[in-house]
């Protein structure tokens, strides 16, 4: 089994402390993946002032919600989550059909800017700085992606502590440190 390297999860946990002592209010927006749990795992082992969000769109799996409260559990950390305005949502299912984003690219859009993107814009409102999981190996579109980026759509700095590890990186830190991940990576 790999292993990370030290150097690889110190440089991460000194660029969490740089970003909470220069860009705070700051805040992890997970959606409890693999990389999240990495980066949750850091900030509570190093008592690190970054709010931990997330977006309930309505369409989680239970197994995701079973994970939010393993987490809250795990690490006494508040989880702030953010819902879709509910009179909007209604009103677009009302319309369309609860699943009417698998119609068209139209309604898909719609349905993102209602269930993610308005939660997101709040949950962002008086924050500094924002980090994500993300990272350059999950996708051939994200083999450029910068640690840090100016985020315009949102009018601050986003940060991507983990943009350089690699699959096997992530999965030997949640392994090492035993950290609680959704069960559902192990179906696939």
């Amino acid at each position: 089994m790999a292993t990370i390297s030290e150097r690889r999860v110190a440089d991460t946990v000194g660029l969490l402390q740089r970003i909470a002592a220069r860009h705070g209010p700051a805040a992890l927006a997970s959606s409890f993946g693999a990389e999240d749990m990495v980066l949750t795992d850091l900030i509570a082992r190093h008592a690190l002032p970054i709010a931990i969000l997330t977006l309930d769109t309505g369409r989680l799996p239970g197994e995701t919600y079973a994970l939010i409260e393993r987490v809250r559990d795990h690490y006494r950390l508040p989880i702030e989550v953010y819902y879709p305005d509910a009179r909007t949502l209604e009103a677009y299912v009302r319309g369309n059909g609860i699943n009417a984003f698998y119609r068209s690219i139209e309604l898909r859009t719609q349905c993102c800017a209602i269930r993610k993107s308005e939660p997101l814009e709040r949950a962002l409102v008086g924050r500094g700085a924002w980090i994500t999981g993300q990272r350059r190996a999950q996708s051939i579109t994200r083999g450029d992606l910068p640690v840090e980026e100016f985020d315009a759509a949102h009018g601050m700095l986003k940060f991507n502590p983990l943009a350089d590890w690699s699959d096997d990186d992530v999965w030997s830190f949640l392994r090492a440190n035993r950290v609680p991940y959704n069960p559902l990576h192990d179906r696939g």
